[in-house]
């Protein structure tokens, strides 16, 4: 079997979206140097594993000519590719642990103020009273706190006060610098936006929330007033939810499903449109 350049009509309508998608990943793919080969073999990795998981019938066991037939790769080729099994986005145990932690201090009541602010704490304390040593030990027993607050000091997720106190560095909520946390939660952000948008297009009725406010035509002053006012939003939105999710986990018991609340902000200077100066939408 040959392999199956032509798009459906149904495809052909996602050309444009798509190309829009790609185009920031392939700036990142060549600064970071994955080649146009390089990706078509992750690719073809991906559509092989993709229809063998996500589209087999019911009942019936998936067969090499019929994940060729949908993914237009020889079957020679999907049965070099297949029985991999379904990619595992396995946590980096440094995220886990970093992001529980964090999570812990910016909603635990017990260790923020009256305005939800993480509190700056004391290295240790006596049985019971509020830490840094305490917030640690109660997410995890496996590391000495100590060594977490020298983890965090050198990345610079925590800073010191002049009291000797440990702060929360702002650094924190946003890991920086293309290391292991900001590419985990770049693949983890990305997949869950764009899974989302996918289930909202494939399915009959939108299931999941995606939506955006949009201003066109604006002065290089008012984009950055609005990103800087749209990041306080965000930040109290992201907050509240990072509190009542934290709450309610005390009681829950548990179980296989996982939940993602986020959010973006974005500006740049774009080609004017024709639309009317300050022109909104909300979509």
């Amino acid at each position: 079997m040959s392999e199956m350049p032509d798009t459906s009509p149904e495809g052909a309508s996602l050309h444009a979206p798509v190309a829009r998608l790609l185009r920031p990943l392939v700036r990142l793919f060549v600064a970071r140097g994955i080649t146009f080969p390089a990706l078509i073999n992750l690719l073809r990795e991906l559509y092989v594993n993709v229809a063998e998981y996500d589209f087999a019938l019911p009942g019936k066991e998936q067969t090499d000519s019929r994940v060729s037939l949908l993914t237009g790769i020889h079957r020679k080729e999907v049965r070099r590719l297949r029985g991999a099994g379904a990619p595992v986005s396995a946590v980096p145990a440094v995220v886990s642990r970093t992001s529980r932690i964090i999570a812990r201090w910016l909603a635990d009541p017990h260790f923020t103020d009256g305005q939800g602010r993480p509190l700056p704490l004391p290295r240790a304390g006596e049985d019971g009273e509020v830490s840094f040593e305490s917030l640690v030990s109660g997410v995890t027993r496996d590391l000495r706190p100590r060594a977490v607050l020298d983890e965090w000091l050198d990345r610079g997720l925590a800073l010191l006060d002049p009291q000797g106190r440990i702060v929360l560095a702002e650094a924190a909520y946003v890991p920086k610098g293309g290391g292991e946390p900001q590419l985990y939660y770049f693949g983890r952000n990305l997949h869950d936006h764009i899974a989302a948008s996918v289930a909202n297009i494939m399915g009959e009725a939108p299931r999941f929330l995606e939506r955006a406010v949009h201003y066109d035509g604006l002065s290089a002053e008012l984009a950055r007033h609005l990103e800087r006012r749209a990041r306080e939003i965000a930040m109290e939105a992201l907050a509240q939810a990072n509190r009542e999710a934290h709450a309610a986990c005390a009681t829950d018991p548990g179980g296989d499903h996982r939940w993602n609340f986020g959010l973006y902000v974005y500006a740049e200077e774009a080609p004017p449109r024709r639309a009317p100066q300050g022109s909104g939408d909300a979509a």
